[in-house]
This record gives structure tokens, sequence and C-alpha cells, in this order.
């Protein structure tokens, strides 16, 4: 699926990276695994995909042919017809492994009956974003996790400071109130987090929910860099760390002690060591640990590779 926004230099790029995710009814979602791995495996592609009950969620990458050969396996599925996939280029593989994982939620906020097949807030295109956060009367809240809000996120948003995506019921309890509340704008990556927070929020009551559509993704390739309210990098979750304007990766690594994204400018920092600590965990990390992390990254340079980083947090 070739994106014909992108730049020339993007298509330059040999990796294509798919985002996709798609809420439908899938009680087989079992019986479809074997096939998507031989899939994946045939056409020599990456990363995970998510099966469960309630649909299917994941990023993919490899060469353009491969990609679109998985996809055309999705979309003979009757289910998947029509998949929506958010495309992005980088220079190498951005994962290590293949898997595809049967789970009890494609996303995993916890809730029981939240179902966005039935209910779920208002899209909204990436086009007209710009003018529905500036309405004075639209609460903005970023439903990503705290490690993700802290390198990048939409000017005058609220943080609602949460480590994982489970969270967030606790606080649209405890901070948002439909009768205060008239209008609520919420955002995340790809769309797919704001599919249930959506949904729980017009369980709850709240009238107009609103929704980024695609997520800051499609907002990032879709919006001018001079016309945008995106404050920062995007956090994705891969060996790229974060992407920033045109969906062009950016200069953050991943910290293996604590999985926090590090800036270019924090790796200057005194208290970042490659593979070992950051400026945010260096002092919760016990000498004996900061010893073992430091050999671990001294073997791996040895070998002439990178550092292995940081098995990425659960969104």
């Amino acid at each position: 699926m070739n994106d014909p926004q992108a730049s020339s230099s993007d298509n330059d790029l040999p990796i294509v990276v798919a985002a996709l995710y798609r809420f439908v009814s899938l009680p087989q979602y079992e019986s479809l695994r074997s096939g998507l791995q031989q899939a994946l495996a045939d056409n020599d592609i990456k990363g995970s995909l998510l099966l469960a009950a309630e649909g299917i969620n994941g990023t993919v990458a490899g060469s353009r042919q491969g990609i679109d050969a998985v996809l055309e396996h999705l979309n003979a599925i009757p289910e998947f017809a029509g998949l929506d996939v958010k495309e992005s280029n980088c220079a190498e593989q951005p994962f290590r492994r293949t898997r595809v994982k049967l789970k009890r939620e494609i996303v995993t906020m916890g809730v029981e009956g939240i179902d966005p097949k039935q209910v779920v807030g208002t899209y909204v295109d990436p086009e007209n974003w710009n003018e529905l956060i500036s309405d004075p009367e639209v609460i903005l809240i970023d439903t990503r996790n705290d490690y993700e809000v802290a390198i990048g996120t939409f000017e005058g948003a609220v943080n609602p400071e949460t480590e994982s995506f489970r969270e967030f019921p606790e606080y649209v309890d405890h901070h948002l109130d439909p009768e205060k509340h008239s209008k609520v704008a919420m955002f995340c990556t790809g769309g797919i987090r704001c599919e249930k927070s959506t949904a729980l929020l017009k369980q709850k009551g709240f009238q107009e929910v609103y929704h980024l559509k695609g997520g800051i993704l499609k907002y990032l390739e879709t919006v001018p860099e001079a016309d945008s309210k995106w404050q920062g990098d995007c956090f994705v979750f891969d060996q790229r760390v974060s992407v920033g304007h045109g969906v062009q990766e950016s200069g953050h690594v991943m910290c293996f002690a604590c999985g926090w994204p590090v800036s270019e400018a924090d790796q200057q920092h005194k208290d970042f060591e490659a593979g070992v600590h950051c400026p945010n965990c260096v002092n919760e990390i016990s000498e004996e640990r900061k010893r073992r992390f430091a050999e671990r990254q001294a073997m791996w340079e040895k070998q002439g590779l990178t550092s292995p980083g940081k098995t990425l947090k659960d969104c």
C-alpha cells in the first residue's frame, strides 16, 4: 500500500513499517494464527500481530514486496477486508522477532463490556484536529503512558501520568466528569487505545467525545510541520524508539535499564551510559545491576552489535 504523500527520500528507505488494527467480531481468531505465522515467515516479515476475539492489532516490517504479500493474505480474510494500514519507512529492520500472539484483548484496558464496535467517539481527521483542540471548551487528553508523553505531545494536552493503559479507567474516574467536561478530545499513537478510551467515556455518560483518526502517526504524516500543534517526538513500539514530523525516525534510544526513551541531548548527559543507565534511572539502580549491565554491554560491543535494548513496555 504505497502512500502517495510520502516523500521520495522516504520511499527510498528499504524497510516498510505497517501498523494496523481492527475491532471486529473474530470468534475463530485462534484458527488464524498458523496461517499468519506462515505468511510472515514466507515473506521475511518481522514484528508482532495480536489476535483476539475482538479483532487484530500489530506492527510488522519488511520489504515492500513482503508487506504487500502479508496485506494480501490479511485482506483475503473476510473480517479484515479493506484493513486500514498506516505505513512509514526506515533504513533498517526495526524488529528482531516475528510473533503472532493470542490475547484476551488486542489492547489491554481491563474493563469488561467495552466494545468499540458498539459505541465509540467521533473520529476527527488530522486536517481538522487543530481546529477542534483550539476550542477553549475542549479538554484534550493524551491517553498514552508517562514514558511516551515525556518525549512529545500536543500543545495544551493533559498528561494522565499513567504507567500502563490499564490505569486509564482509574484516571477517568478521578479526574473527568461528564457534567463538567462537555467536550473531550483524546489521542494516542495509532488510534487503537482511543477506540477503547472513547468507548469508555461514552459508556460513562460523556456526550461529546472525539478522537484523532489514525492517531499521532497519521497526524505527523498528514499535517505540515509549519502548521502542526505537535511538540517533540512520538514514541513508537519498535527499535526506532521515536519518530517526528513526516514519520521520520528521530534520535531517541531506549535505556536498557528502565525502558525510558532517551533524547539525543540526554545521551550527552553525564548520567547516561549506553546499555547501563540513563538520567531517569541512574539513582534507582543498584551498583550490582549497573555492573552486570556494563558487562553485558561490553560483550555486545565486542561482538560488534548494538545494545540489546529493553523489552518495550506494554501499551
